[in-house]
């Protein structure tokens, strides 16, 4: 293969990446517009969504979540595709790998998307959550909230973010090579980063999951805690804020605040 076929091949593997991305987002903002809502997940035209689209249906919030995964999660995975990207210079990665990194990446993202619509129907159908999948008692987002900043400090945590933050040692101890070791690699990638993550998802249903908002603040903080020269920076902090603003939201659950 020339040169300059390879390029084209590269410029072209990394468009599809991000314009996979930018269309997920462009797929949450159409779904918020044709319900009626705003940046916030409020809804300002008054329009009767528990009528227009069933979001207690797994029909409908299985692929809401994916679209959701592919537009939060893909910004935050570009360093270890960087990474490979490189080891396909240096060593002997493939183009064929990278997507079959980018696939099992997006699977395990997927994979979590049905548990997480699963666990919406299910809070919906005990009354939970209202119909923008927005916890409607006070005390639920409380324990949300200090539940997820508590996983801030834990190994578990660490552990995670650690593979995140040296993808070129996690290759190094679990090469693979073609299409299938790619997808095995990014599906292994995936889980990791889920068990990482998946606080930040989670957090959805206390300001709705339609919360536009709150999606890009999200990505934003997961794609900085991706990074190691930030991280350490903001890790810890951010559980802090999270389990004061559990107790506070618990505090005014009690009415003690």
């Amino acid at each position: 293969m020339t040169v300059a076929v390879s390029n084209i091949i590269r410029s072209g593997l990394w468009l599809v990446f991000f314009s996979a991305i930018i269309v997920a987002w462009w797929m949450m903002y159409a779904m918020a517009s044709h319900m009626g809502l705003n940046w916030y997940g409020v809804n300002v035209r008054e329009m009767d969504m528990g009528a227009m689209i069933p979001m207690d249906s797994m029909r409908v919030l299985f692929p809401m979540w994916a679209i959701m995964m592919i537009a939060m999660m893909g910004p935050t995975f570009l360093v270890t595709l960087k990474t490979y990207e490189d080891l396909v210079v240096s060593a002997d990665g493939t183009r064929v790998g990278m997507i079959g990194l980018i696939s099992g990446y997006f699977l395990a993202w997927v994979g979590f998307a049905g548990i997480i619509a699963a666990a919406q129907v299910w809070m919906m159908a005990w009354g939970w959550l209202d119909v923008l999948g927005a916890t409607i008692l006070l005390w639920p987002s409380a324990l949300l909230l200090i539940v997820v900043g508590l996983f801030q400090f834990t190994w578990v945590k660490q552990v995670c973010h650690g593979v995140c933050h040296t993808p070129m040692n996690y290759f190094l101890g679990h090469w693979q090579t073609g299409f299938i070791g790619g997808t095995h690699m990014g599906l292994s990638l995936g889980i990791y980063c889920v068990v990482c993550c998946w606080g930040f998802m989670v957090l959805g249903f206390v300001g709705g999951t339609m919360n536009l908002l709150w999606m890009g603040l999200a990505t934003v903080l997961m794609t900085l805690e991706k990074l190691p020269q930030v991280a350490r920076y903001i890790v810890r902090p951010l559980g802090v804020v999270l389990i004061g603003s559990g107790i506070l939201v618990g505090g005014h659950a009690l009415n003690i605040i």
